[in-house]
């Protein structure tokens, strides 16, 4: 199969995740390669239904790689709990079958909260957007302006606690 992208152009519920599904059924290698986990796209693959939110839609089906892409906002969070989720259902996820990009930024608790608080603090002045509070908005926020932590950072140790503490002294002045 040729190289596909599937791309929305109208914020969302447009139906990507029907046409990435029915996609996948062909393709070797289903990428993500942007958004984070607030939306969810449900996937009926030979009689059973799946619910994903974070991981590629290739991931419910057999002999395909999946990868998710650097443009993802990852919750390690969110990532365990799909997982778990799937693995009950019958579906392993495992490193041959899933490709992380290492570049990946990471969405901390940090950004979940601030999330919220600015979606209260807008709710009050009239101009609250409906954030999910998942802290996406904070994460891509941090992924742009170059401060991100990072999965390849999680394997870093002497660095991690610098690169944190570079985060929380922006979002704390």
């Amino acid at each position: 199969m040729a190289n596909v992208v599937v791309v929305g152009s109208q914020w969302g519920d447009e139906g990507k995740g029907k046409i990435v599904d029915w996609l996948s059924e062909r393709a070797d290698v289903v990428v993500r390669f942007q958004g984070g986990h607030n939306a969810g796209h449900t996937l009926v693959v030979d009689g059973k239904v799946y619910k994903l939110s974070l991981l590629p839609s290739g991931v419910v089906r057999q002999g395909k790689l999946s990868i998710i892409g650097n443009g993802v906002v990852f919750d390690p969070h969110a990532f365990v709990a799909e997982v778990a989720k799937l693995k009950a259902q019958g579906v392993e996820v495992t490193p041959d079958r899933l490709k992380i990009a290492e570049n990946t930024a990471l969405i901390l608790s940090l950004h979940r909260e601030l999330d919220g608080f600015r979606e209260d603090a807008a709710s009050n002045s009239g101009t609250k957007i409906g954030t999910t509070r998942r802290g996406i908005g904070p994460a891509y926020e941090d992924k742009v302006g170059r401060r991100a932590v990072r999965v390849m950072d999680l394997a870093d140790l002497e660095t991690l606690p610098l690169k944190v503490d570079r985060l929380l002294t922006h979002h704390n002045a």
